[in-house]
């Protein structure tokens, strides 16, 4: 065998050097080393068994729990690709990417049947090819996960997987408000694994607390850092985020590290003083700020929060992975920005829109190059054209580099929205919006929210003659939308004081600043 080893390889390294090590967990159970590379192999063993071929795409739809895992180190074993849904997407959305991705299997918790339910007409996946887990016995049509896993040898699969080859698409919201899917390989899998243990400085006996989903690239990727070094990977799976619970599960599992946004950060500092100084964190030595920037009052009160631990903060894609890090002793010195780039990477290049590469201190389209950047969008030949110049990859965001060689991001993806953590494209929720019959133009954009960091807010033309509310079009929304991307307040403009281009696109950016000037897109707890 030539090369880096992929994570069900890693999977069954430490499973030989630490059989008994606690390699998984999450409050229901934990599995040894040992015990998650014998499952990850039968369930690999077993899905092959259902006649399933190296590259074929499985979808799986989960809220976070210790089957991520198995599931991610078992695809990895017998050369398919797993296709991880978000669980707050509706049926309609849930199914496109399905179907996008040509998914012949799917993996779902018996929490969320009734969505795949609500779709299953129109679903391409056999009867036979769906799993269900949880503590609920498997209605008619699906197998049950246990038994079907039960079934599969526990002996590594003849596959051979090449590290060049698919193992995970993620998909992202793109500009034309359809979701993009992500390819990402073995090989990008175990560099960025690698990169992520240098940056922070991992060893075999730290431990992580993942709180992120595990359908978001955030925790597929630190989960695999935390594989592939040997290290224990605890999940979080509470499904909505209580910050003293989290403290306490940072706590009883001894974690060292956990990633989280600052809207989590910010509950957690909102506790009672009583209550924080009850709460024992000595543990954690690593903290992660991403997703979203975080404000310098709020770090320095998660630093006096968690006295032993340095906070580090990242820039990255699902596309491109770690682009930048800031380190805990650089927060302070460098406040504003992202860090610089992550080891391994070659300089990042800022273009302007002829493509030359702008001076230190000039806004500039960001394009990086690494060693673990995607192999491209699923089917969308002309996207991924877009998004390469040469080895250098963008997904669209403006920075500048300053003087010491620390980024500042300008424009985060030109519009997107960061609710939360999660990320809005607002032209996906412009197009359901749009179909409105009352509505003739809507820009969607993100006003600043005390909680989320920002909400979605909605500014709406109306046909000449119509008339609709803020309160109907709201409800009408409920129904078509994803809770989070789902707009929380709209304003009603007429058609000539829409800001555009010259060409007629609206300008959303001059759009936030007025909404900003006249108090309409003000803070929100």
């Amino acid at each position: 065998m030539r090369g880096l080893l992929n994570l069900g390889q890693a999977l069954s390294a430490h499973a030989r050097l630490s059989p008994n090590k606690i390699g998984a967990s999450d409050p229901d159970r934990e599995m040894s080393f040992a015990l998650w590379n014998e499952r990850a192999e039968r369930l690999a063993n077993a899905l092959l068994g259902l006649g399933l071929r190296k590259g074929d795409r499985i979808a799986v739809l989960a809220y976070n729990c210790i089957e991520w895992v198995e599931i991610y180190a078992a695809t990895a074993k017998a050369g398919l690709v797993a296709v991880p849904i978000n669980f707050r997407l509706i049926a309609d959305e849930a199914l496109f990417v399905i179907e996008d991705a040509e998914c012949v299997a799917l993996i779902v918790q018996d929490e969320l049947l009734g969505l795949v339910e609500e779709m299953s007409a129109s679903l391409s996946i056999k009867q036979d090819r769906r799993m269900v887990f949880g503590k609920a016995r498997a209605p008619a049509g699906y197998r049950e996960y246990e038994s079907f896993l039960a079934a599969g040898a526990a002996r590594a699969p003849e596959t051979r997987v090449d590290l060049a080859a698919p193992w995970v698409f993620m998909y992202t919201s793109g500009t034309t408000g359809r979701p993009k899917g992500v390819i990402r390989s073995h090989s990008g899998g175990a560099m960025i694994a690698l990169v992520t243990e240098i940056e922070l400085k991992l060893v075999r006996d730290n431990s992580a607390l993942l709180v992120m989903p595990m359908c978001h690239a955030n925790s597929l990727y630190f989960f695999g850092a935390f594989a592939h070094i040997g290290a224990a990977t605890h999940i979080y799976s509470r499904k909505s985020f209580d910050p003293e619970h989290a403290i306490r599960a940072l706590s009883a599992k001894g974690a060292s590290f956990t990633s989280l946004v600052p809207t989590h950060y910010n509950m957690m500092l909102g506790l009672p003083a009583a209550s924080r100084e009850r709460l024992k964190l000595d543990c954690v030595e690593k903290l992660m700020v991403s997703s979203a920037p975080a404000r310098p009052d709020t770090k320095r009160a998660v630093m006096e929060m968690f006295k032993n631990s340095g906070l580090y903060e990242l820039y990255g894609s699902s596309e491109a992975g770690w682009v930048t890090m800031l380190h805990p002793d650089e927060q302070f010195n460098h406040l504003g920005t992202v860090g610089r780039e992550c080891v391994g990477s070659a300089p990042i290049r800022m273009l302007d829109e002829a493509g030359h590469e702008v001076s230190d201190g000039v806004h500039g389209e960001l394009f990086s190059c690494n060693p673990y950047t995607f192999e491209g969008y699923w089917k969308l030949p002309d996207k991924t054209a877009e998004a390469f110049r040469g080895d250098y990859c963008t997904v669209g965001d403006m920075a500048l580099r300053d003087g010491d060689g620390f980024i500042r991001l300008i424009d985060r993806k030109k519009n997107l929205i960061i609710s939360g953590g999660e990320n809005i494209y607002p032209s996906e929720v412009e197009n359901v919006l749009g179909v409105h019959p009352e509505v003739r133009d809507v820009a969607v954009i993100g006003v600043a929210d005390d909680k989320w960091g920002e909400r979605v807010h909605a500014v709406v033309v109306l046909h000449e003659g119509a008339q609709l509310s803020e309160s109907e079009l709201l409800a009408w929304s409920r129904e078509r939308l994803a809770g989070y991307k789902r707009p929380r307040s709209v304003s009603f403009f007429a058609d000539a004081d829409m800001p555009r281009t010259a060409t007629g696109k609206i300008q959303h950016r001059l759009l936030r600043e007025r909404l900003d000037k006249s108090g309409r897109g003000g803070s929100n707890g």
